[in-house]
């Protein structure tokens, strides 16, 4: 009784702060002190219910099926979601996003895609994205074909792997399944005249392209040669070009601008860090049959700013870096190695990032050679000189005149094919 009495004096002194109920356990019983009497009541507490999750937590039940390889927890027909009362309750998913996670994990199986809508196809691809179904090397290039037959350059319009050298030797298979090009960038790769992706520019496939950047790839005469064949004897290949960079190739001198002379759609031209002999010449030679005018500027055409990787595989290409780079890392490990060789004496091929820097400070100092397309202006001129301008378009058509006969006979000229040119025709 003394100890219930101080503990109720306790309680009263200290009534202006809100303690709460007390408990106290007497002889294995559980009490409560009532405050207001100052005894002890023997009343169990209400005890409050038990929370598992917060208010507004959601859970998605995921469950592990056999397939393992994929290293990923495939979601159920349900979400279950934790209401605010504290009950759980369940949702169905959508038909449709059941449909669409069955197919994407299995997209190397199907057939085709020709007809199917490109709103849900692009939904499909994207889900196939998410699972890195791309980047697979066998099932992935499978997948990535069924796509780009059936929808062209909505995968893909515009492709650029500027120094990026080792994706493409990682993924050319997969670079060439893309259709329906219009901009390809290839600059400061390295390709050679004799590389796969050059042959595969001639193809009916890319005959869209209008924009091509070849800058640094060390070309010479042989490669221009190769690449402008379809379009020079069979009126194919890249016709619909309107865009060449041909700059930083050293090898290429005034015969393989003869070349060039066949893209009669060419509205700019880089030709600058090339091994010309005579530049003048050259420069006429392109201002009259193709119709370009030297630039004394350098053009925006040529600054690699507007050339970027467009379409539903913009992040597939993202991805397939990622992982090459991802595989380079294990090599930057052997650095010490590349140390030793260089102590010894034996190079290794390290210069290739800083070899397209030095090819441009080259360019810069032997000069500008890009060339443009001059707009026709409409001159309106008076009614008296009318007349005196008459005799003039007499004598301008006399001379498209004799201009066609000469195109006739140089295109019966071209009829009589060199031996190496029928032997690059019957490789196409």
């Amino acid at each position: 009784q003394n100890w219930t009495r101080g503990m109720s004096y306790c309680l009263h002194s200290e009534s202006h702060l809100d303690t709460g109920p007390i408990y106290v356990r007497e002889n294995g019983k559980l009490h409560m002190v009532n405050q207001g009497a100052g005894g002890i009541q023997n009343v169990t507490p209400k005890t409050r219910p038990f929370r598992l999750f917060s208010r507004g937590f959601s859970v998605e039940l995921c469950m592990n099926r056999e397939d393992d390889r994929a290293r990923r927890q495939r979601t159920d027909h349900f979400i279950f979601t934790y209401t605010k009362e504290g009950n759980l309750r369940y949702s169905a998913k959508s038909l449709f996003s059941l449909v669409l996670g069955y197919i994407s994990d299995n997209v190397d199986h199907i057939d085709s895609l020709i007809g199917f809508p490109e709103q849900i196809a692009e939904k499909l691809f994207s889900a196939a994205e998410a699972r890195q179904k791309f980047t697979e090397p066998v099932t992935g290039l499978r997948a990535l074909q069924k796509f780009t037959e059936a929808y062209g350059n909505l995968v893909l319009c515009s492709l650029c792997l500027r120094n990026r050298y080792l994706v493409i030797s990682e993924k050319l298979e997969e670079i060439k399944s893309f259709r329906e090009l219009t901009c390809l960038d290839l600059s400061c790769c390295n390709l050679g005249d004799e590389h796969e992706l050059l042959e595969h520019l001639t193809k009916e496939a890319l005959s869209s392209v209008k924009r091509l950047l070849l800058k640094d790839n060390s070309l010479s005469d042989a490669g221009l040669r190769r690449m402008t064949a379809p379009v020079r004897v069979l009126k194919k290949g890249l016709e619909n070009l309107l865009v060449l960079d041909l700059s930083c190739n050293p090898k290429i001198t005034d015969v393989g601008i003869g070349y060039l002379l066949s893209f009669k759609k060419l509205n700019c031209l880089d030709i600058s860090g090339t091994g010309l002999k005579d530049v003048n010449a050259v420069i006429k030679r392109i201002q009259m049959q193709i119709g370009l005018v030297h630039s004394k500027v350098p053009l925006k055409e040529f600054d690699h700013s507007n050339c970027k990787t467009e379409g539903w595989a913009e992040q597939t290409v993202l991805q397939w870096e990622q992982a090459v780079m991802e595989a380079r890392k294990s090599q930057d490990d052997l650095r010490s190695r590349t140390a030793a060789l260089r102590f010894y004496g034996k190079t290794r091929r390290i210069e290739d990032v800083v070899k397209c820097k030095l090819v441009e400070a080259e360019t810069k100092a032997s000069g500008n050679l890009q060339f443009y397309k001059e707009r026709v202006q409409n001159c309106h001129l008076p009614l008296k000189k009318e007349v005196a301008g008459s005799h003039e378009l007499r004598n301008n058509k006399k001379r498209a005149l004799a201009e066609q006969e000469k195109e006739r006979t140089s295109k019966q000229k071209h009829l009589c094919l060199s031996v190496e040119d029928w032997d690059l025709l019957n490789t196409y």
